[in-house]
């Protein structure tokens, strides 16, 4: 607990190093105008009051959001191969469609079919004219293009309007600001990219120059009145009383509004970090939020689009405030705000590709508040003993103001470092930052591949026209769910081995897909085509650059030889961190890209290009691993994009190195391991490198629900791993590891491990009486403790006890040392150890031997 208290002082003071003046009320509003001063594009989405596109600009330099509407006339529509002539012939009742605008040509290029066609534009007053309804345009006409995007993409994609890049205003537009490129960048550009590529990546290069300014910004969270205290209010009713909002921002406001409440004593302590404001009335209450939050730019919440402001909307509504005056808009799939955006930090940590990539897998199969705090920021939520309905004044103002700090910490910390991913994603994406960080990586990549599209005057296919152009895969899945051969793997030994070099294929797939030119219109292009894998009957076209490989091919060259390398030497510290967001943003996208285009639910779907990434991919692991053996080395293991190799030397790393660029592929050494401990496993291994790091891959005992006593063990066991150096420390630390196993498993039957460290943490995903089929083990303890009148719900950890009785399990809070299931604590040992047991040659059950349980 003295641990946390220091960890949370610390992230404090963290956060007040972004206060600035006290707020000012009133200071931020959206302000129509045609004139405006360099300022950052933060949204842009389609008034439907105004019928225009609105896009809302930030201007950091004087504090505020502005609204510019589109000047241009542009207008929804959709793309018909039929001429004007025909779709009034076949499809009258079009131009007598309510939504119908008017009709126009132009000239497309069809990269699927490589040639030049002129289409029919079917223009419409409203976005819902052109696909929202069984009567729409779309419906009617029956086969269209580019009728599925939404509109607001639409717009800025042929606006050219770049979400997080910096524009002015004047009468005649919006105006982008010139970026300067740094010269060490400028004069890399030859050195690192084919030519038809480096005018593209020089395009490019400003979205990753751009400054990100600091964005006043303000968390909310809300607490409800619940008289069940086992049931989240809906809020869609909205029919318990507000009884506290928290609002943090990144300026220094720190408040709490609390409505009274006669059932709850007066009792409050004065707490200096932040104001407590008392409301008799939740109507004013709830308008002092509203004040508030028109005051910011952004609004940062966690879980706020399917809670806290549609509850504050629908309640608001509901207690007779005018609609106007709620600066709070629910719509199909999320929430906005007014004037400015709404960032829900719940949403953009559910992303794969940022759990995964950005943040390295370290919250992963968290979702809830607590979790990702610790996992990220090392600190958490107030524990909570009770319903927020009975907490007294202090203890929910605490609860709530710990809950909006958080919140807004996760944008602040390491330099801002979230908000600058952010907004680096949303340029790279040409996606909106309220888009950005509700949607997966395909969109991103989708929305990426469209804009250039209509960039270049290019048609954007249908799915259906890529499958039936560019057929289907030819090799099958060893993993079930598959469609096609995946990567290579080489079936790990059993045993240690020291002095393991481990080489890594620098964004392999990526690399594969530039230098062979895949994109969805240059495979199968041509039955005379390049045919790069035998076995497949995939052809490949070179005469032309392809689409995705250019982009893609860009994006991983700039991230490995220029952004990476600056984030390395870069003068400054501030510049350094900058330059590692950029790689960071970089490294989702190009991981992300070759496996969206075998996704069927991907609107580019072509499944010839993920196979033969795949098989390419296949290609090179092996003709690397039998270089290597020539090479006179030993592969002991390889996954994918990495090769673990035995007796090497310096000089015959450096002759497969050469080897892979004759292939045109980066190898790079990632690290060099005193000793690898293979359990014989496939992505199972513990190693130590050669400056003391460990690495443990798929061990047990590390996931989050093993007990504390097995994790402390494992921790234990590990750090005297670090001391062996050789084969002979290996046999005395394995006589250390069986020893300290052994007194382990004798505390078990002894009784003598207290409950803290038998103790298994597990989080209610759902309300108890959500649980109607089968009630895993911690809802089991947890209906022990409603019993007792301790109320439980959604979002709560459960510490629960493996017992003997019936039930099999106890909530810490009612069980007994005696009680505990030794059984089923020592098989928790057993398949937490296995791996680095069997490793050093020894089995569990040999390791008791007499002493197992009968």
């Amino acid at each position: 607990m003295a641990e946390f208290e220091e960890n949370f002082e610390e992230f404090e003071e963290e956060v007040k190093e972004y206060e600035g003046e006290a707020i000012e009320e009133g200071k931020i509003k959206g302000v129509v105008s045609n004139s405006i001063p360099p300022s950052i594009v933060l949204s842009i989405v389609y008034d439907g009051t105004e019928g225009k596109a609105l896009v809302k600009l930030y201007d950091p330099v004087n504090d505020v959001v502005y609204y510019w509407y589109d000047n241009s006339g542009h207008k929804p529509y959709l793309i018909a191969m039929k001429t004007p002539e025909e779709l009034v012939e076949k499809h009258p009742e079009v131009l007598r469609h309510p939504g119908f605008s008017h009709l126009g040509i132009e000239e497309k290029y069809d990269a699927l079919h490589d040639r030049k066609v002129v289409v029919t534009k079917v223009y419409a007053k409203d976005p819902l004219s052109v696909g929202g309804g069984k009567n729409s345009l779309r419906d009617i006409i029956g086969e269209t293009w580019e009728s599925r995007i939404k509109y607001h993409h639409s717009y800025l994609f042929d606006r050219n309007i770049i979400p997080g890049m910096w524009y002015r205003a004047n009468g005649n537009g919006l105006t982008p600001l010139e970026i300067a490129i740094p010269e060490e960048v400028k004069s890399s550009l030859g050195n690192i990219f084919k030519s038809e590529h480096a005018k593209v990546a020089e395009e490019w290069i400003p979205l990753f120059q751009a400054p990100v300014p600091h964005i006043r910004r303000v968390a909310i969270d809300v607490e409800i009145y619940t008289p069940q205290e086992n049931r989240i209010p809906d809020p869609k009713e909205a029919e318990y009383e507000v009884i506290s909002v928290a609002l943090v921002g990144s300026d220094g406001l720190r408040r709490v509004l609390m409505l009274r409440r006669p059932d709850v004593e007066a009792e409050l302590r004065y707490r200096p970090d932040y104001e407590i404001m008392f409301f008799d009335s939740e109507y004013d209450l709830l308008r002092e939020v509203f004040k508030t939050i028109v005051q910011y730019p952004i609004v940062v919440t966690f879980n706020g689009d399917n809670f806290d402001l549609p509850y504050l909307y629908n309640r608001a509504v509901a207690l007779g405030i005018p609609k106007e005056e709620v600066p709070i808009a629910v719509k199909r799939d999320y929430v906005s705000v007014a004037p400015g955006v709404h960032i829900d930090m719940f949403k953009f940590f559910a992303i794969k590709a940022v759990e995964a990539y950005a943040f390295g897998g370290v919250y992963r199969g968290e979702r809830g508040l607590d979790g990702i705090a610790y996992a990220i920021l090392g600190v958490g939520k107030v524990e909570r003993q009770k319903n927020v309905s009975r907490m007294g004044y202090w203890e929910l103002a605490e609860y709530n103001y710990r809950d909006a700090l958080i919140t807004l910490y996760f944008t602040l910390y390491n330099g801002e470092m979230v908000m600058k991913l952010i907004m680096l994603l949303s340029r790279i994406a040409k996606m909106p930052i309220e888009d950005i960080t509700r949607s997966q990586v395909s969109a991103w990549i989708r929305n990426m591949l469209y804009y250039e599209h209509r960039r270049r005057g290019w048609l954007i296919p249908n799915k259906e026209d890529i499958l039936r152009e560019k057929g289907s895969v030819h090799t099958k899945a060893i993993i079930k769910g598959k469609k096609y051969a995946g990567a290579v793997v080489l079936d790990p030994p059993l045993g240690v081995f020291f002095n393991v070099y481990v080489l890594d294929f620098a964004s392999l797939y990526p690399s594969i897909i530039s230098k062979w030119n895949l994109s969805y219109e240059t495979v199968n292009c041509r039955q005379d085509a390049e045919r790069p894998i035998p076995e497949l009957p995939h052809t490949i076209c070179r005469d032309r650059p392809g689409l995705t490989s250019t982009l893609v091919g860009i994006l991983r060259d700039l991230r490995v030889h220029v952004y990476k390398k600056l984030a390395k030497k870069a003068p400054t510290p501030a510049e350094r961190q900058l330059y590692d967001v950029v790689q960071s943003a970089m490294k989702v996208f190009i991981n992300a890209s070759y496996g969206v285009f075998g996704a069927e639910t991907f609107p580019l779907y072509c499944p010839p290009v993920a196979e033969l990434t795949t098989a390419l991919a296949r290609y090179i692991m092996t003709s690397t691993v039998l270089k290597a053996i020539e090479l006179g080395m030993i592969p002991v293991y390889g996954d994918t994009d990495s090769l673990f190799l035995w007796n090497v030397t310096e000089d015959k790393i450096k002759r497969l190195v050469q080897y892979a660029e004759e292939i045109g592929i980066d190898i790079e050494l990632d690290k060099i391991y005193k000793f690898v401990m293979f359990s014989g496993r496939k992505k199972n291994y513990l190693g130590v490198t050669n400056d003391g790091s460990v690495i443990v891959k798929g061990i047990v005992a590390k996931k989050r629900n093993a007990p504390l006593f097995v994790k402390e063990l494992v921790e234990e066991i590990i750090d005297n791993l670090k001391n062996i150096n050789n084969v002979d420390d290996m046999v005395k630390v394995r006589d250390v590891v069986i020893s300290m196993v052994k007194d382990t498993e004798a505390k078990i039957r002894e009784k003598k491990i207290t409950l803290d460290k038998l103790g298994i943490k597990m989080v209610l995903s759902k309300n108890l009486d959500e649980y109607t089929k089968n009630k895993p083990q911690h809802v089991k303890a947890a209906e022990q403790l409603v019993k007792y009148g301790i109320p439980v719900g959604r979002g709560d950890a459960i510490i629960l006890i493996k017992t003997k009785d019936a039930v099999g399990v106890k909530p810490i809070q009612l069980a007994r040392v005696d009680e505990i299931d030794e059984k089923k604590y020592m098989e928790y040992v057993s398949t937490s150890l296995e791996q680095i047991l069997e490793a050093m040659g020894v089995s569990i059950e040999e390791l008791r031997g007499a002493m197992k349980l009968l």
